[in-house]
């Protein structure tokens, strides 16, 4: 009996590929260079000021600043990136492991509001694979957070999965919940092109407070008394709980490395996603840095792959 792991080696873009579009709290025009980079870099933001990097910051835990409506993380000296976790829900989606992450804003564009703008972006140019085996951090014990109504938890399991359940006091939204064992087609069908919403009656307050000066029909949903404002409706039955699910796979993307692990969110969001990362690394006997068994195959390396081939899955055949 062989075993080969689905996705044993580490990958990248297979070139740069740049996209533009708008802050939705700045209302500011930003772009973003997807750069590939090399084994063991993982994911870093480069923030750029007229053509010149000033900044490095790792998409990790330990770099998150504040998670009022989104996920801001930054270095030492002040210099942040906001709403960074459509993108790197992304990346992480499709099961890169490393990218350097050009901007010249200090925050992620929209775009439409889903991650669906980066995975085509992405597609356009293709992912490598890399010769380096790669890295998971593996969950060994269950992690639970709780603050007020909503709960976090990690627990062991052999992939990645998600179990993120929403409960609004509004009938558009009201209850909804969605479980997934994600991999790349899970992903690209289910989760990415659900967008991001919000409620009329909280647009004037988050305009004085400087946020959502970007935000339109055009990147968010946006729900009002007793409807759906958008002309077009919804893409999915259950748009904001995918939506939901999305952030969580984007926010989970600060642990550095792939999880193993199941994560189950009530009533989340961004705040709690990080508090359960925080708890899991601050609890040593909670989690292991395994590393996938080499690919015994005869197979050019540094190679293109198809866009179905990864996943998180042990195969024995």
């Amino acid at each position: 009996m062989s075993k080969r792991f689905i996705g044993a080696r580490q990958t990248t873009l297979a070139r740069e590929v740049a996209v533009e579009g708008t802050g939705v709290h700045s209302g500011a025009p930003a772009s973003v260079t997807l750069h590939p980079a090399p084994a063991d870099a993982g994911l870093k933001f480069l923030v750029t000021k007229r053509g010149r990097v000033i900044a490095e910051i790792p998409a990790s835990y330990s770099a998150v600043k504040n998670l009022t409506l989104c996920t801001v993380i930054g270095d030492e000296r002040g210099t942040t990136v906001s709403t960074v976790e459509h993108l790197l829900s992304a990346l992480r989606g499709l099961s890169i492991d490393n990218c350097f992450i050009e901007i010249d804003s200090r925050e992620v564009p929209i775009m439409d509001g889903s991650a669906a703008p980066f995975v085509e972006a992405i597609d356009r140019v293709g992912i490598r694979e890399l010769i380096a085996p790669r890295k998971f951090i593996k969950v060994l014990k269950r992690i639970e957070v709780a603050e007020g109504e909503a709960l976090g938890e990690l627990v062991p399991h052999s992939g990645f999965h998600l179990d993120v359940e929403i409960d609004f006091p509004c009938a558009v939204i009201g209850r909804q919940r969605m479980s997934v064992d994600l991999n790349p087609g899970t992903y690209r069908n289910e989760v990415a092109r659900a967008r991001t919403f919000g409620f009329m009656s909280d647009v004037e307050r988050l305009w004085k407070s400087g946020l959502a000066l970007g935000a339109s029909l055009e990147n968010t949903v946006a729900i009002g008394e007793d409807r759906i404002m958008n002309p077009e409706g919804l893409r999915f039955p259950q748009e904001f709980v995918r939506h939901k699910l999305l952030d969580a796979v984007g926010d989970l993307t600060l642990a550095g490395l792939p999880l193993l692990g199941a994560y189950r969110s009530v009533r989340g969001g961004h705040r709690l996603n990080a508090m359960v990362l925080q708890a899991l690394f601050a609890d040593n006997d909670a989690w292991a840095l395994v590393e996938a068994p080499r690919v015994r195959e005869v197979l050019p390396l540094e190679r293109p792959i198809s866009k179905g081939m990864m996943g998180y899955a042990l195969e024995r055949t």
